[in-house]
């Protein structure tokens, strides 16, 4: 089978399960067991994996919160500010095509009685469709607006978000920005401080690290960021997230990270190479497809990423004909809904559209003759059930 979908989930690196072994069989103790040396070595190790995250992230290593992944780390993020006793403003702000990590908590507080805007995203027709409207922001975030939850670059589409613009618009009206950077980290730079991100969310298993690790990143050190734990029990790392931290989940998303960023350079135009012939090639033989999301050479879209529109059959289709190929009929994350992305309509899909929308996802282990034999299968898979029709 051929591998194409990595925006849900990635091949966890060799080398990274070659770093983590020691954590899991030779030392095995607490981290927070300070008495003996057992406990002290497994601190060691966490405190070394935070303080290398920190330094590819622009941040402090306090500020660095193990979790479990990035869902664990949105809802701290997220209702950490929102719920903190000091907390008092009433109004969160978010855009249309979040992931359902973010957009499902914004629905319970807006239950609680927050108030929720959802800003919409550019839409078919501007080359950078699937990005966040800066004017509509800019008026959405208000003196009462205690959050702003905006994901650096989307799972469905690929579209990255001017970051550093987004939070001049947060921090001009004093609120917080929260971006999820799932997608993100690993994939192109990611500087917590120089974007001035108050809030950073991120998991191992997106940029070949395993699964079950993410990270929070809480402040940058330009402003305070209080948060109301949501786990408690033990006042590990600082009482914002009890429970026993995992020493080779954090040695894992460490040494993940730092492959991404020693051969981003390296990785990104290779990606970007492999992203075209496989589009080049369906559109040779599969007439009519149309990209969703940002033009494929624009600068705010994933160099993996690839989302269109088939033009006479639905997605899902088009998967169950093609068993040698993965790839996803819309957000992994969510393919268990019936219903049709809400990230492609969005963006001006109507249902139709939005059902016949399909999503590869290029990665680190994808070679040109995967990509050859690829694009040969799903031709000839396309025709086939197109046919049928």
């Amino acid at each position: 089978m051929i591998y194409l979908d990595n925006h849900a989930s990635t091949r966890c690196d060799p080398r990274v399960i070659e770093a983590m072994m020691p954590w899991l069989s030779e030392h095995y103790g607490n981290p927070h067991s300070g008495s003996h040396a057992f406990g002290r070595q497994a601190a060691e190790g966490v405190d070394a994996a935070a303080h290398d995250l920190s330094k590819m992230l622009g941040v402090e290593p306090e500020s660095i919160v193990f979790t479990s992944g990035a869902t664990e780390s949105n809802n701290l993020a997220i209702r950490g500010v929102c719920l903190h006793p000091r907390q008092k403003r009433r109004h969160i702000v978010t855009v249309t095509t979040e992931h359902p990590a973010v957009l499902d908590v914004f629905s319970e507080l807006e239950n609680d009685g927050f108030r929720v805007t959802h800003v919409p995203v550019l839409r078919n027709g501007d080359p950078n469709a699937g990005v966040v409207d800066l004017n509509q922001l800019a008026e959405a975030v208000d003196d009462d607006t205690a959050l702003v939850s905006i994901m650096w670059a989307n799972n469905e589409i690929g579209a990255i978000a001017p970051i550093s613009e987004i939070a001049d618009i947060c921090h001009e009206r004093g609120a917080l920005l929260h971006s999820d950077a799932t997608q993100a980290v690993g994939r192109i730079p990611v500087d917590a401080k120089a974007a001035d991100v108050d809030l950073l969310s991120a998991t191992a298993h997106k940029f070949y690290g395993p699964k079950g690790s993410g990270i929070l990143v809480v402040g940058n050190s330009n402003r305070r960021v209080r948060l109301k734990p949501q786990v408690t029990g033990g006042g590990q790392q600082n009482g914002l997230r009890s429970g026993t931290v995992n020493p080779a989940g954090a040695v894992g998303i460490a040494a993940a990270l730092q492959l991404c960023v020693v051969e981003m350079e390296q990785a990104h135009p290779k990606t970007l190479r492999l992203r075209k012939q496989l589009f080049d090639s369906l559109a040779a033989g599969i007439e009519g497809l149309q990209i969703n999301g940002p033009e494929l050479e624009s600068e705010h879209r994933l160099a993996g990423n690839l989302n269109m529109i088939l033009p006479s059959i639905e997605g899902a289709a088009w998967i169950s004909a093609t068993p040698e190929v993965a790839f996803s009929s819309g957000s992994a994350c969510s393919s268990v809904e019936s219903k049709p992305s809400h990230v492609l309509t969005a963006i001006g899909n109507d249902e139709s559209q939005a059902r016949r929308s399909v999503r590869f996802g290029v990665g680190r282990f994808n070679t040109t003759d995967e990509i050859e034999q690829a694009s040969t299968l799903l031709t000839r898979s396309y025709r086939e059930v197109a046919q049928l029709g």
